[in-house]
């Protein structure tokens, strides 16, 4: 890696970590423009970035830029719920349909299977059915069709309605099935209960108090906050391949399923305040991190054990040019938090996801298990 394409920050204690800077440079080298990576523990914290902010450039992706963290929202939406939760405002096993009538939900869907995606609710973003063909839900998901539509303002209401519109997947809490629809539903509950809109009750409730600076609720607006990367989204047309620069677009049409802007730095003291209890107590805190046996994820986080036999909490997140790394410790003394952004190649997605899941097992070997650039217990 060209060092011009590389830039690292550290403190004394955490020293220059080899192995994190050769696994962001594998981001870069397996097709990723750039890479950002912060990493928080016993040692100090260490902060890199490979590759380019922008396509055509040569400045690496800011270290404490603003990214699209994607799925990674419906930590911050789980984490918002069960906050009134904890207040006694609703219980996690209160059927929603009596809170939000206008939907005529199945009344046997509780908050819990919202938050844990065993509710069966279809995705408005498509399903793939058990032979691999993909189901179109309602918003578009891929291609010329996203782009199109990528200014398009749409309503929580519309996309649960879009979901509604199709039948449901399986039985509520009887399986486990990703949706995004359960988080759309999640944000309207919230506003619901509180009486407040779901952006400020974020505000008032998790970023202010934890001085989360540079974390957004962007409802319907397109903008990045400076200072930023560009993600880009190589997608297949009648013609050939394309490369659209995704940096904007009008995130509204995932809502409180993905729609958040933040920092790894902010993404840090979120994931490190969250599972280190200072926003939840620890009873609920114990319920979001117990994992459903057959995908592992607690109410709004995955809980993975380790190839060397740890635990580690985690979500992460990424649609069209984005990708989003949040990792901790179940008592959040380590974290590791990051951004990818797509380049300009013509993606093979499936060798793309491989080669991430790849580099993400080498970061969490360095960091958590005990690899030569992981603290020690």
């Amino acid at each position: 890696m060209n060092e011009s394409l590389r830039t690292v920050e550290n403190t004394a204690a955490a020293q220059d970590r080899p192995d994190l800077r050769k696994a962001i440079e594998s981001f870069v080298d397996y097709g990723f423009a750039g890479v950002q990576l912060r990493v928080h523990d016993e040692r100090g914290h260490w902060a890199g970035s490979a590759g380019v902010s922008e396509l055509g450039g040569s400045a690496t992706p800011p270290i404490d830029g603003h990214f699209r963290i994607g799925s990674v929202t419906k930590t911050f939406t789980a984490a918002l719920m069960l906050q009134l939760v904890a207040e006694d405002r609703i219980g996690l096993d209160t059927p929603v349909a009596g809170r939000l009538p206008e939907f005529e939900l199945d009344p046997r869907i509780t908050v819990r299977m919202l938050l844990q995606h065993t509710s069966g609710l279809f995705n408005f973003t498509g399903e793939f059915s058990p032979d691999g063909t993909q189901l179109a839900g309602g918003v578009a998901g891929v291609g010329k069709e996203w782009l199109d539509n990528r200014d398009r303002t749409y309503r929580p209401e519309e996309l649960v309605r879009m979901a509604l519109s199709q039948p449901a997947r399986f039985e509520p809490g009887t399986r486990w099935s990703y949706s995004n629809t359960n988080y759309v539903l999640a944000r309207l509950l919230i506003e619901q209960v509180a009486g407040r809109p779901y952006g400020e009750e974020m505000r008032r409730r998790i970023l202010e108090p934890l001085g989360l600076s540079g974390t957004v609720v962007p409802e319907d607006s397109p903008e990045l906050p400076e200072p930023h990367a560009h993600g880009y989204y190589p997608y297949e047309d009648g013609d050939g391949w394309h490369v659209a620069d995704t940096t904007r677009f009008n995130p509204s049409w995932i809502s409180a399923a993905g729609d958040m802007i933040s920092t790894t730095q902010d993404l840090h003291t979120f994931f490190s305040a969250l599972m280190g209890g200072r926003l939840l107590p620890a009873p609920l805190l114990a319920e979001m991190c117990t994992p459903d046996p057959t995908m592992g994820y607690g109410l709004g986080v995955f809980v993975e054990r380790t190839d060397g036999g740890g635990t580690i909490v985690q979500h992460n997140g990424g649609f069209w040019g984005w990708a989003t790394l949040m990792y901790a410790t179940p008592d959040g003394s380590r974290t590791m938090t990051g951004s990818l952004t797509f380049g300009d190649s013509q993606v093979d997605w499936v060798a793309m996801a491989e080669a991430m899941e790849q580099v993400k097992r080498q970061l969490v070997t360095a960091v958590f298990d005990g690899g030569p650039d992981a603290p020690t217990a």
